[in-house]
């Protein structure tokens, strides 16, 4: 099971292995210690993930095809948080237990995956190299006495070691993108608001991405696309606009390379990038040289500038009482909070927007930029004796994506002559990370690398990543009674994955609707009878690859089923477990949940 991917996980169950018998037997061969884990799954846990997963496979007829992720356990950074699990950021005096699961969590376990722990992190996501941590020091896959990069060192090093086909981490200034470029695996870092950030202790907020690591494109592009989705509790969740989404690689792209590269005196990482650029020009890519100085400008903002102060803010109350807990190299950084005013931060903003309109400028003259990951790689003791200037160095690509609202897609290149991975980054304007992520498979596909450290080959019959959401003539029809209907709060959770409106129909007359408590938004609950009524239903067609993403997003008791229409067809559609009806309001007379809401719009209800 180690180094397996998506794919293979999900064709073991298919063969008729299940996910108590795999994981439980894999959870065990995780206890060994390890730097890279903060918390592994315990066995409670784990058997009432498990139980909540059979419960699930059960309502929605045992049909696997409505979990992307059935069974595929994955990883967690532990500054996301995951019920069941302690939230530390790094910092055991900060710890907490949540109630409930990240929202982005809460997609994939939905989908089916299974949480089988928490990674490290560089404390409270600060810094690029993985060393600041109480927890240990997750050291590279290829090479012990090296970097695995940071923040997200735990969850690149699970990872790139096969432990976990996938994994979760965050990216604020490129901790997303640097630990797969120095463990040979693939980092998504998507556009900012892409994936909801509700149950993510901050860095800095408005700049905080949830990332994706795994050792193949399509298996960080499957995840990508089970776990974006716009939400409602997070104020800085963004849905794309159709244009984006539309937006296509050309096989022949024209491409920004830095003109004066920087390597801070490291030969093996220039030689690298050079054949790279050399391999990609081959393959029919025109990489133009361009100066890239004024980047400097952007990631000056982010750690000498009144963005600091947004670090501090995250965790302002736990610093002013608990300062001697926070780790002193971050505890360094964030204090400088104290010197920025408000009006720093008001020109710090103004610098930000004049240099987003001339990075733009440039941009829209290329395809994308490409760039080296990481411009070298330290050993762990040259870091720690300079752990904030050679931390600086690692962010030398990555600190102004996210300033400037810009996505990033970090791949394999090649391995070094000394054995050290080397990766390259391909960045673009906001919402192009799915296209970056299709040209990026194909890169990755020729490179004949190895998954991340595992040694074992790239799949030769993987999903193209254009195959992961499915052809857009194959649809799954479904029928919505509630909060997903025209007009409604949720219909956005159909139209954003281009599902297409049939007709409005009824059910057949065996059907009662309820009204279910404390839903936000209100949604209703459909249950099948031996009487009933005629309910209004809409019928969408969902794109067959866009499906298991928009059940993944169906919170309990609701859940997809088998409908039956008034004409007799049938049809995939939302249904209720019994259970939730106890304490609802059956609307049925109302024939359905438009007309029901219209009733409570024309009659307000007294407040006295």
């Amino acid at each position: 099971m180690r180094g397996w991917t998506i794919d293979d996980w999900l064709t073991a169950y298919r063969d008729g292995a299940t996910p108590h018998t795999l994981l439980d037997e894999w959870r065990r061969t995780l206890d060994e210690p390890d730097a890279a884990w903060i918390s592994v799954v315990s066995e409670a846990v784990l058997a009432a993930q498990l139980s909540g997963l059979a419960d699930r496979l059960a309502a929605a007829g045992s049909d696997l095809g409505l979990f992307p992720l059935y069974g595929v356990p994955f990883a967690v950074k532990d500054n996301i948080d995951v019920a069941g699990f302690e939230t530390t950021a790094g910092c055991p005096a900060f710890a907490y237990a949540p109630d409930k699961s990240a929202t982005v969590v809460a997609r994939l376990v939905a989908a089916g995956a299974i949480v089988m722990g928490k990674t490290n992190l560089d404390q409270f996501a600060t810094g690029l190299v993985g060393v600041r941590s109480p927890y240990g020091i997750p050291t590279n896959a290829f090479d012990p006495a090296y970097i695995s990069g940071g923040s997200s060192s735990g969850s690149a090093s699970v990872v790139a070691r096969g432990l976990v086909p996938f994994s979760l981490g965050t990216d604020t200034a490129g901790s997303g993108r640097v630990p797969a470029g120095l463990n040979n695996i693939v980092g998504i870092k998507p556009t900012r608001g892409a994936l909801s950030n509700t149950g993510v202790v901050p860095a800095c907020r408005t700049l905080d991405c949830v990332s994706v690591f795994a050792t193949t494109v399509p298996d960080a592009t499957r995840v990508y696309d089970v776990a974006a989705a716009l939400d409602l509790k997070d104020g800085l969740s963004r849905e794309a606009p159709e244009s984006a989404l539309a937006w296509r690689m050309p096989d022949t792209p024209r491409l920004a390379i830095p003109a004066a590269p920087e390597f801070y005196g490291d030969k093996l990482a220039e030689q690298a990038f050079t054949d790279a650029v050399a391999k990609i020009t081959a393959r029919g890519a025109v990489c133009v040289p361009v100066d890239f100085s004024f980047f400097d400008e952007v990631t000056a903002l982010l750690y000498d500038g009144a963005w600091v102060a947004e670090r501090y803010a995250a965790i302002r109350g736990f610093a002013q009482t608990n300062e001697a807990d926070i780790h002193p190299v971050v505890r360094d950084i964030v204090f400088k909070a104290k010197q920025f005013s408000a009006a720093d931060v008001f020109e710090g903003t103004y610098r930000l927007a004049d240099l987003k309109r001339k990075a733009d400028a440039l941009l829209a003259g290329f395809d994308a930029l490409l760039v080296p990951t990481a411009p070298t790689h330290y050993r762990i003791d040259a870091l720690l004796n300079d752990p904030v200037r050679l931390n600086s160095h690692q962010g030398k690509y990555t600190n102004f994506v996210n300033l400037l609202d810009w996505s990033a897609v970090a791949v394999p290149a090649s391995l070094r002559s000394d054995g050290l991975p080397f990766g390259i980054t391909l960045i673009a304007d906001a919402w192009r990370e799915r296209a970056l992520s299709v040209y990026a498979a194909k890169w990755h596909e020729a490179t004949g690398l190895p998954r991340g450290a595992t040694g074992l080959p790239l799949p030769e019959s993987a999903p193209s990543v254009e195959c992961v959401l499915g052809r857009q003539d194959d649809v799954i029809r479904v029928a919505v009674v509630g909060a997903h209907l025209r007009g409604m709060p949720l219909n956005h959770e159909l139209t954003s994955r281009h599902a297409r409106f049939v007709e409005a129909t009824t059910t057949r007359s065996t059907y009662r609707l309820y009204a279910l408590a404390n839903t936000t938004p209100p949604k209703p609950g459909l249950v099948r009878g031996d009487e009933g009524a005629a309910i209004h239903v809409e019928l969408w067609d969902v794109p067959a690859g866009a499906f298991g993403t928009f059940v993944a997003g169906v919170p309990a008791p609701l859940g997809i089923g088998t409908l039956e229409l008034a004409d007799g067809r049938w049809v995939k559609g939302f249904i209720c477990e019994p259970f939730a009806i106890r304490d609802a309001r059956d609307v049925t007379e109302f024939g359905g949940w438009a007309a029901y809401q219209q009733s409570l719009r024309a009659s307000p209800p007294i407040v006295r």
